[in-house]
């Protein structure tokens, strides 16, 4: 298992060298989203699409 530090520097030593600190941050951000949401998964902190989809139409109540 990889550590967040290990995960920042390979994400930054992929990006080009002429990237903005915002471009960084913003890649960063997205990983750090994108691992939240993996672990959601594997812990079962999901919501059912069909559930979704009926409280999006005002049918969940």
């Amino acid at each position: 298992m990889t550590t967040p530090k290990q995960s920042a520097k390979q994400l930054i030593e992929q990006l080009p060298e002429q990237v903005s600190w915002d471009d960084i941050m913003y890649e960063l951000y997205v990983k750090q989203k994108i691992e939240e949401g993996l672990a959601d998964i594997e812990a079962g902190r999901t919501i059912p699409h069909e559930q979704v989809k009926a409280e999006l139409l005002g049918n969940g109540h």
